[in-house]
């Protein structure tokens, strides 16, 4: 019976199917992320332009007015060109870093040097006023200068062009006696009806940290206002572009703008690379040279090495007497000493080499920059100064140009109520000559002179109106008319002098001589 109810409930034994066999594993080949790359060199990111918009600090924009940009669909973060720009955006990984961090490099004096040595060349000798019609404006030409003067409308583009370096870009605000929210919202018409005399108050710089632009077209590059805000959001404020001087010398192309806040490139950006390689260069030259040279103790490291406190010891008491006024003990039978020096003859080239680089971005002379002589050239450096102030002028035009027309009408409307047209102005130049070339310059206008007064081309008057004129000439502004030639000595008139006087007593002897013959 037992066994009878082993075999009913005995587990049946599934057959044994063998497995088929499987084709070795291949390992797949390892596979490191461009972010574990980048995290182990130390290097941040590539960041797209494209994702985000600078965020202007708080109060900038009014909390009713969203935090993004007004714009079409288009020219939207995510919009059409947006997408599209994505497409080849990580070559150079190049983006705006913003204001704060700008700001920050300022305080270096590698990035503040260069930028003002750029704001000073194209400021200091600033500007003269012309008349270009018929009559005499000098009276009105004086009271211009004076308000120029008086609004300190160098000083403020000297400002702006200070940040236009730092930051990219300024703004000089022509603040008027109404400054009512919609009065700031409309257009600044260069006329009497629109601009009073006397309301001018003053000329303000506004750093772009505390701007914001607020709409612009994107859709129709065929219209002026193709990427051009029309209204700048200032702590709050809107303000009309037209009532805005924007100093803006490095423009970027269309499609960074928005990034870059519709500002310029910094110098600060553009020489942060060569800036890097000299405080790199300077700090090694530097460490190399409190450290060339390494000393060597030749004992027994073996047995030191047995025993970690003697060998701590050992080189804690060669530390300490590592002095030229030190004394170094060594056991002579298991001990020696040398040191390994490395050469510091070619250091100061590298160095200077490194700091050469700086001025390649601003093209700016070594002189003007760092006020030291490039090695390896001549004494003179005329040449490079003279090309530097050509490249000056060329600025002063394409950055100043048209703001310098439009301050200048302003500035007309305040003073006399109307504008003027045929009252210009001029850029000065910048190249000076000392006192020898003066005089050399002021003798060949002499002679010139000279030459065209005895072909008569000339009158002696003409002259003495263009020494009266000439700024540039030791007689400027001389009174009175010219003396007749025949009141001065010596040239026909006047009393004679000894020469003449022998003249005519002996021309009168030969003459009485002859007579007394016949």
């Amino acid at each position: 019976m037992m066994r009878w109810l082993q075999r009913l409930f005995r587990r049946a034994e599934a057959p044994v199917v063998p497995l088929p066999e499987r084709a070795p594993l291949t390992p797949e080949p390892m596979r490191i992320s461009e972010g574990a790359l980048q995290a182990l060199a130390g290097k941040p990111r590539p960041q797209s332009p494209f994702v985000g918009l600078p965020k202007p600090p708080p109060g900038v924009r009014p909390t009713a007015v969203p935090p993004g940009m007004a714009m079409d669909e288009a020219g939207a973060p995510g919009g059409a060109w947006g997408a599209w720009a994505m497409g080849g955006l990580w070559g150079e990984g190049l983006f705006f870093p913003g204001y704060p961090y700008l700001a920050e490099l300022a305080q270096r004096p590698e990035y503040r040097n260069i930028s003002e040595t750029v704001a000073e060349e194209m400021t200091r000798k600033w500007i003269k006023l012309l008349s270009s019609g018929e009559g005499d404006k000098s009276k009105q030409i004086a009271k211009l200068e004076d308000a120029m003067k008086r609004f300190g409308l160098r000083e403020a583009f000297n400002h702006a062009m200070e940040l236009d370096g730092f930051m990219g870009m300024s703004f000089i605000f022509m603040r008027f006696g109404d400054q009512s929210d919609d009065e700031l919202m409309t257009p600044l018409v260069l006329s009497s009806g629109k601009i009073e005399k006397g309301s001018l108050t003053d000329f303000v710089v506004v750093d772009p940290t505390w701007t914001s632009p607020s709409g612009y077209n994107s859709t129709d590059p065929l219209k002026p206002d193709f990427f051009k805000p029309d209204i700048w959001f200032i702590m709050g404020k809107r303000v009309h572009e037209s009532r805005l001087l924007i100093v803006r010398s490095r423009e970027v192309p269309d499609i960074l703008k928005a990034a870059y806040n519709f500002g310029g490139l910094s110098l600060s950006q553009m020489s942060k690379p060569y800036v890097d390689n000299w405080l790199r260069a300077r700090q090694s030259v530097s460490d190399i040279m409190h450290s060339f040279t390494v000393f060597v103790l030749k004992t027994n490291l073996q047995a030191l090495l047995q025993n970690a406190s003697a060998m701590t010891a050992r080189i804690t008491a060669f530390i300490l007497g590592r002095d030229n006024k030190g004394l170094m003990l060594v056991d002579k039978d298991q001990e020696d000493f040398g040191n390994v020096s490395a050469p510091l003859g070619t250091l100061d080239k590298l160095q200077a080499q490194a700091q050469e680089q700086m001025a390649s971005v601003s093209q700016e002379p070594l002189i003007k920059l760092l006020g030291i002589t490039p090695t390896g050239l001549n004494a003179t450096t005329d040449g490079e100064i003279r090309v530097w102030y050509d490249r000056v002028r060329a600025k002063q035009e394409k950055t100043f140009g048209h703001l310098l027309t439009t301050a200048l009408k302003v500035l007309q409307l305040n003073e006399f109520g109307s504008i003027d047209p045929h009252i210009t102005y001029e850029f000065l130049p910048l190249w000076e000559l000392d006192a020898a070339g003066r005089a050399a310059v002021e003798k060949q206008k002499a002679d010139t002179d000279q030459v065209y007064m005895t072909t008569a081309v000339i009158s002696n008057e003409e002259v003495r109106d263009r020494l009266r004129g000439d700024p540039e000439s030791p007689y400027h502004g001389l009174k009175g008319p010219a003396p007749d030639p025949m009141d001065v000595p010596g040239m026909g008139g006047g009393e004679e002098d000894d020469a003449d006087r022998i003249g005519r007593e002996g021309a009168e002897g030969s003459e009485s001589g002859a007579n007394s013959g016949v």
